[in-house]
């Protein structure tokens, strides 16, 4: 049998994508003493991988596919191909912002003014060639961790980190001097596994459902009973991607109406379709839309 080789990003990625992969109808699961994840498919082998590695092991062909953030494809400079972009707002695969962030009370307020300094990151390749690009000439280290510590006590001049609100980074008495660029969480995949009928097939097949677990993250259904002559005044509150499913109720002048919409919208659209003339409103929870 085809198997294709998936990595699973280990660490802060690792319970997001689990879950996700639930959703679109895989069960992987996890042992602390594994770095194999056991999958209910016999055409997928995962293997848990650090996000910062991901890439790498793509690009060389260990794995034919993995999923990582766009940063750490843009560190590494790796060749491979983006099959689909995975943003999930209610985990932690959501868009994060690189920074470049200097201490509060720092004279420093644009990229220039930073010649001749210490800046650390994790991000160092990238960062390296940010500067080098606006011909900047820094020096730029690797940072282990506690990077906000770093420039808070003032080792360093300034730091690139990665941030979602910038809360953390205020909290720390710094500021945000630029944006870098956004990363978000990608299905990748090796060229030459792309190349690969069944293997671009197995992809794709995980694109597909993977983004369909996220699109329909934020929505849901929502079914009703309407009597005929309250039938259109329904129909002009309901939004829907296309158009509500409208089907007659067999023996009566009643049809039941369903549609798709966002869940955020819920609350304040069923005390109006009550009021319109529907009955029996069903909300449910969506694993997945499609196409």
């Amino acid at each position: 049998m085809n198997v294709l080789q998936l990595g699973i990003p280990k660490g802060s990625l690792e319970a997001a994508t689990i879950e996700l992969f639930r959703r679109s109808g895989w069960k992987v699961s996890t042992d602390a003493r594994s770095y194999f994840p056991s999958v209910d498919d016999p055409a997928l082998r995962c293997l848990l991988v650090r996000a910062q590695e991901m890439a790498r092991y793509v690009e060389s062909g260990t794995l034919d596919a993995g999923i990582t953030g766009r940063d750490w494809v843009l560190e590494h400079g790796a060749d491979v191909v983006v099959a689909r972009e995975l943003v999930y707002s209610k985990t932690s695969l959501r868009p994060t912002r690189w920074v470049l962030v200097v201490a509060r009370d720092s004279p420093v307020q644009k990229p220039e003014d930073l010649r001749g300094a210490r800046i650390a990151t994790e991000l160092v390749g990238y960062t390296r060639r940010w500067f080098a690009e606006r011909k900047i000439d820094v020096q730029i280290e690797f940072s282990w961790g506690a990077t906000e510590a770093k420039v808070a006590e003032g080792l360093v001049d300034a730091i690139v980190e990665v941030t979602e609100t910038g809360s953390t980074i205020r909290a720390h008495g710094l500021r945000i001097v630029c944006d870098l660029f956004e990363s978000v969480p990608q299905l990748i995949a090796n060229r030459a596994a792309w190349d690969v009928p069944w293997k671009r097939e197995k992809i794709e097949q995980l694109a597909l459902l993977l983004a369909g677990a996220l699109r329909a993250e934020a929505q849901v259904g929502l079914k009703m009973n309407v009597p005929k002559e309250k039938l259109q005044e329904v129909i002009g509150l309901v939004p829907a991607i296309t158009a509500p499913t409208v089907s007659p109720l067999f023996g009566t002048d009643w049809f039941a109406v369903e549609s798709v919409i966002a869940e955020a919208t819920v609350r304040d659209l069923i005390p109006r379709l009550l009021r319109a003339g529907a009955v029996g409103i069903i909300e449910y929870p969506l694993n997945k839309i499609c196409g």
